[in-house]
């Protein structure tokens, strides 16, 4: 029995020496290589060894530290001011007088672009203002002033006073890619210099499929909140990318999804108000539809992406070239075409007399052709958010009976653009006939302000007055 206690014992102790001897070996190894940032699964896994990138290295891909720091200090402040009396009896609220103060009407985010002080926002952060704040990221506040805007695009240009500020270059928007990482820095709920982290979830994204206005916005899942809009969207090298301006949501706040209007269209706006004091619009000069699922067999193609044209402006770039009625375009330049935002998102980053190759389909055969962009010459109407534009012959002839008239191409009320009048003309303003863009603005300078007697026609010959105040 003794003999038998003795020998468990010792194997007890044998066992207990191997294990630990075991033990040891694993921990002196692991000592020995825990400078490396390499994981070892075990043989039987017949698991490779992966070697995963240090987050704390500021060159890592996962590392958004660098584009921040860069992004913070040229992210500012805006705020929307408005004048408000207060009247402290009845006769002052009747016949004036009272104190006149500030108050603020809305905040949101803006974009240094240069060293001098040119601010890029959104136009609804600064619509309506009687005067405009902005305050840097070290809390100095300017007086801004307003250099332009376009409205039917959401941009607008704002200018201070200073020298020698932190600012943020254009990337490249045309060569972003879907899962590419982004960062959104602006000033959600007044929280300034506010980073946020995402990717890109889908390019040339229309939101408003329904109504004339252009959109081709990023889509991104980086939270974007009220305040937000006008900040930065930036890529991880802290090139500017995008201004971001929208979210799609049922409650005012983020739910998934922001957008940002594309850098390369907002540079080009920015550059024509600089220069010129408006928006010049590039054009093809084709109009037509989206081929899409539920219409490419209707239409008898193979081809399930594209644009058809239906048809080719007067004096345009297209009729100079060898498109016609019925080609399909899928592709301008390197840019893939899958529906018109594509196309328009891309064209909008050009200037007129700017030169594009343009692929296009026609019998099942690719071809192409080179067209030089034609100027779009448009006109705001800013007192009812309509931009028109000047009709050709052909134009007017799909409207029953109408011997004048001039286009409407973009329609910036909401409520206006779910209405016939997106797809009428106008054909009278105050009771005189207009027949061009120059006929238009001469008879609204002339109202000076006051109510605008608007007569429009749809296609059926319909005419309807409108008094808009």
């Amino acid at each position: 029995m003794k003999d038998t206690l003795k020998l468990t014992l010792v194997a007890l102790i044998a066992s207990g020496l191997s294990i630990g001897a075991y033990h040891f070996t694993n921990i002196a190894t692991a000592d020995k290589h825990a400078d490396q940032s390499t994981f070892e699964w075990a043989e039987k896994t017949q698991t490779p060894i992966i070697n995963t990138a240090n987050p704390a290295d500021p060159s890592s891909p996962d590392n958004f530290t660098a584009a921040a720091e860069k992004t913070v200090d040229a992210v500012v402040h805006v705020k929307n001011m408005t004048l408000m009396r207060k009247a402290s009896s009845y006769f002052e609220y009747k016949f004036g007088g009272g104190e006149t103060r500030k108050v603020l009407r809305g905040a949101g985010s803006g974009v240094i672009v240069s060293p001098d002080g040119y601010i890029v926002t959104n136009n609804h952060v600064i619509d309506g203002a009687n005067e405009i704040q902005v305050t840097l990221n070290d809390n100095e506040t300017f007086k801004a002033e307003i250099i332009g805007s376009a409205p039917e695009s959401d941009i607008a240009l704002l200018k201070i006073e200073r020298d020698g500020l932190k600012y943020l270059q254009f990337g490249d928007s045309n060569s972003i890619r879907v899962g590419e990482w982004v960062l959104a820095v602006g000033n959600p709920f007044n929280l300034t210099s506010t980073v946020t982290a995402g990717i890109i979830s889908a390019k040339a994204r229309d939101l408003n499929k329904n109504d004339n206005q252009f959109q081709s916005f990023i889509q991104t899942d980086a939270a974007v909140n009220p305040g937000n809009s006008g900040g930065a969207l930036v890529n991880t090298k802290g090139e500017l990318i995008g201004i971001n301006t929208a979210i799609t949501s049922q409650t005012g706040s983020f739910i998934g999804y922001s957008f940002a209007i594309p850098s390369n269209n907002a540079k080009k706006i920015i550059d024509d108000l600089i220069e010129y004091g408006s928006v010049r619009k590039a054009v093809l000069g084709v109009r037509g539809i989206d081929i899409n699922d539920q219409n490419y067999k209707t239409l008898n193609t193979a081809i399930t992406q594209g644009f058809l044209i239906g048809d080719i402006s007067e004096k345009s770039g297209a009729e100079n070239s060898d498109l016609q009625k019925g080609d399909i375009i899928t592709a301008i330049d390197a840019i893939k075409i899958r529906r018109f935002s594509d196309m328009a998102g891309y064209l909008n980053s050009k200037n007129p007399g700017d030169e594009v190759k343009v692929t296009y389909s026609r019998d099942g055969k690719s071809k192409q052709t080179t067209i030089q962009l034609s100027t779009l010459s448009t006109y705001l109407i800013k007192a009812i958010g309509i931009e028109i534009q000047d009709l050709d012959k052909r134009d007017l002839k799909n409207y029953k009976q109408a011997k004048n008239g001039v286009g409407i191409s973009e329609v910036l009320d909401e409520r206006l653009a779910k209405s016939f009048i997106a797809e009428s003309i106008i054909t009278k303003i105050n009771k005189q006939n207009v027949n061009s863009i120059e006929e238009v603005r001469k008879v609204i300078n002339q109202s000076e302000n006051q109510t605008l007697l608007i007569t429009f026609m749809t296609k059926d010959g319909e005419e309807s007055t409108y008094v808009f105040r």
